[in-house]
């Protein structure tokens, strides 16, 4: 029989790195196969929870933030991008990019997990995509709305949850559970509440973790 692993991975819908590791931690699944059953859920983080409406440069917010310069925000944004493609996970990022408030795509996502664990990974997956490929605007209900149709979710409900504001405690509470757990950093992943993996790590490091797990008694 094998074993089953349960994963909590925490992160941002705005977080660049949460695509690369949300990638290879995937990847690193599809390789391990049937030699482990996965139980995965997606935890809410804001990087951004004050980001007022309409957003703000991407690129001039990083460099004020983390003192970056133009070159510095370049070579960051090439790596990431080369890091993202190489786990399935499209990333275009431009000087008009704009960073976006999340909080709505995780009452949404939170929806979704109530659906089911294929429903949440796919719709996370599609987020994703919709904010650094797309550069949609994740607080707009019909960019959710959207992103739910695109991987099979009913719109209407979806459309529901986003304009009710449903969610909004669960999610408040699980941001709060974490914090308390001291994750201060995105992607963080947890492993069968025990362990931590950190990053936006390859499928190499995440598969390494899952078969030591899996192979405890």
């Amino acid at each position: 029989m094998s074993k089953k692993i349960k994963i909590d991975f925490v992160s941002d819908v705005a977080c660049p790195w949460c695509a690369v590791g949300l990638g290879g931690l995937l990847t690193a699944i599809d390789r391990i196969g049937s030699e482990a059953q996965f139980e995965i859920h997606m935890q809410p983080f804001e990087l951004n929870p004050d980001m007022p409406k309409g957003g703000q440069n991407t690129g001039e917010r990083l460099m004020k933030k983390y003192g970056f310069d133009q070159a510095r925000l370049q070579e960051n944004r090439k790596v990431i991008a080369e890091r993202a493609a190489a786990v399935g996970m499209p990333m275009h990022q431009t000087e008009e990019s704009r960073s976006y408030n999340t909080f709505g795509a995780h009452r949404l996502l939170h929806w979704a997990g109530t659906l089911g664990q294929e429903q949440q990974v796919a719709l996370k997956r599609q987020l994703l995509k919709v904010y650094h490929f797309d550069n949609y605007d994740t607080s707009e209900t019909d960019v959710l709305v959207q992103a739910a149709q695109d991987v099979g979710l009913d719109a209407d409900a979806a459309r529901d949850v986003v304009e009710s504001g449903r969610y909004t405690d669960e999610v408040r509470a699980e941001q709060a559970k974490w914090r308390e757990l001291g994750i201060t950093s995105v992607p963080s992943v947890i492993i069968n509440d025990k362990y931590l993996v950190s990053g936006g790590q390859p499928p190499e490091a995440f598969e390494q973790a899952l078969r030591q797990v899996a192979s405890e008694t």
